[in-house]
């Protein structure tokens, strides 16, 4: 039995080496559990889908994954054990891992991520984990390509927009220190959050007043599922209106999920990203 674990750089270096050891093509896991939305994507992606025999209640994409009421936040080792599963993807690495350990259960942590190498690097290792290799390197592939043509689709002169990402309706945001506010950054975009954040949380919330005078050019809305924000719903914001976004109809809903998850999809919020800002 093989668990590998994961924190930061560093530890990714080691889960790299002890992957391998864990998979190979005569003992690639047939039944596997995601409890990590992200880990299901990239499983599916890849051609591992048949081999997932269970996820937790948060995977909800593609519609075909085995939903369950398995918690990936707090997650139950027997009920897990319950599926009889050969390799467990979590998120973080905790107490969990080594109960799943103890039960004699393969573990693969799947931590979240701090740039875009990192997660072509969690599809591979995920495509090296389950006998895909292959195919998930097909997969970056198709990523990078698709990912470098949307960022050169946009025009030097909107490459330095200011940027609005909105995670909550009450205007919390998200900073360049985050996974998303790197994306922006390679767009070249300000993102108006980085004032605001004086704790360094990487997610401050901001003031509707902050909002109107920073005049954002691009409003990106990653709460359209959560809380049913639209461009509409932003117009009708007292002083809304006269924002420079609005004016070049550069307000974006993206699913809350793709927003915040660093795995093919992310291609599709970077697709759309680009499109938006090449309006006006």
């Amino acid at each position: 039995m093989v668990t590998v674990t994961r924190a930061g750089l560093c530890s990714l270096a080691l889960a790299l080496l002890l992957v391998p050891a864990a998979s190979s093509a005569r003992t690639a896991p047939q039944r596997i559990v995601s409890l990590s939305p992200t880990a299901t994507e990239d499983l599916f992606a890849i051609g591992a889908g048949k081999q997932v025999v269970a996820v937790d209640d948060q995977s909800n994409y593609p519609p075909s994954a085995p939903k369950t009421k398995l918690s990936g936040y707090t997650p139950n080792a027997e009920a897990v054990a319950g599926y009889d599963p050969d390799l467990v993807i979590v998120s973080y690495d905790g107490p969990f891992v080594g109960q799943l350990q103890k039960l004699g259960m393969t573990v693969l942590v799947e931590p979240a991520i701090d740039t875009i190498a990192q997660a072509y690097e969690q599809i591979r290792q995920v495509g090296r984990a389950t006998g895909h290799t292959p195919q998930a390197t097909k997969v970056v592939r198709n990523m990078q390509v698709r990912f470098t043509r949307a960022i050169r689709s946009v025009p030097k002169t909107h490459r330095h927009l200011r940027v609005y990402h909105e995670l909550t309706p009450d205007y919390y945001s998200t900073t360049s220190a985050t996974f998303i506010g790197r994306v922006y950054k390679l767009f070249g975009f300000q993102n108006i959050a980085d004032a605001a954040d004086s704790t360094h949380t990487g997610y401050p919330q901001l003031s509707g007043e902050y909002i109107l005078k920073a005049n954002p050019q691009l409003v990106v809305l990653a709460d359209s599922v959560c809380c049913g924000q639209s461009a509409a719903t932003v117009a009708a914001r007292p002083g809304w209106g006269g924002l420079a976004a609005l004016k070049a109809k550069r307000v974006i809903a993206i699913d809350d999920s793709v927003a915040s998850r660093w795995g093919p999809r992310l291609v599709d919020f970077v697709v759309a990203v680009a499109a938006a800002a090449r309006r006006g």
